[in-house]
């Protein structure tokens, strides 16, 4: 008995499938293997990028960056922040302990997070029912400023958080404390404490007085509003009340050096 032909295949049609069952679970087994591998390579990278720091000093950073873009749009490449990286012996003193005075008095102990002061503010947040306050140290702060936004979610707090085991891993607090003095934002495109020092009393970060750099570390939390009263408009700061509070807590802070 002759076997029925096949119909002849259409010039052009694809292929019929064999045994091409979609199989949903295994696609979303893949897609959630795609994007591990890429969280994990961007761990990788940032750890590799802050061993590289033990040598070489960070060009920009990632709250720079969006600065930058901020105020320059399309002319990114052509437009500029006020930025000028000196070594921490360059620094004064007086500055360093305004900083460690105003955003974290226990620098020099902590592992690169206070657990009480996160505590603190976890309690403080559940009460409003959104983040109003990160419990942050310096060396987070430095984290968030390196690789982060400023948006407030607790899914960046856990990187953050990662960042700064690396930090505190790889690098030495005096390190860490000059990586920060250099790229922390002190007003309108403004970042570290060369251009602030410039930018504010026209002197060098190295000649601040008592006064200068309390009035500096003040500005820390809004550094916009002590530049421009216009990003405060409806938001009173006293940064002058501040800056004496800090200039009478800076004989106790303790430095890295």
């Amino acid at each position: 008995m002759a076997k029925p032909k096949r119909p002849a295949r259409a010039r052009g049609a694809a292929p019929a499938r064999r045994g091409g069952t979609f199989h949903p679970v295994r696609w979303l087994a893949w897609l959630a293997g795609c994007v591990v591998a890429g969280v994990v390579a961007m761990q990788v990278y940032f750890f590799l990028q802050i061993a590289a720091w033990q040598v070489f000093d960070p060009s920009s950073t990632s709250f720079m960056r969006a600065e930058r873009w901020r105020l320059c749009g399309a002319n990114f490449w052509s437009c500029g922040i006020e930025r000028e990286w000196v070594p921490y012996s360059e620094i004064s003193r007086n500055l360093k302990r305004a900083v460690i005075a105003s955003e974290d008095a226990d620098f020099v102990n902590h592992p690169g997070y206070d657990l009480d002061a996160m505590l603190d503010a976890w309690e403080r947040n559940k009460k409003r029912g959104h983040i109003v306050r990160g419990g942050s140290t310096i060396t987070q702060q430095l984290a968030k400023n390196l690789f982060l936004s400023s948006e407030q979610q607790y899914l960046r707090k856990g990187q953050e958080l990662l960042i700064t085991w690396m930090l505190e891993f790889w690098l030495d607090k005096e390190r860490i404390f000059e990586i920060y003095l250099n790229s922390v934002e002190w007003g309108e495109g403004v970042f570290g404490a060369q251009a602030a020092a410039r930018h504010y009393f026209k002197t060098d970060a190295r000649r601040l007085s008592v006064g200068q750099a309390a009035r500096l570390a003040a500005a820390l939390p809004a550094p916009k509003c002590f530049d421009k009263k216009a990003y405060c408009a409806h938001v009173r700061i006293n940064f002058r009340a501040k800056a004496g509070i800090i200039a009478r807590r800076m004989g106790s802070a303790t430095l890295p050096d």
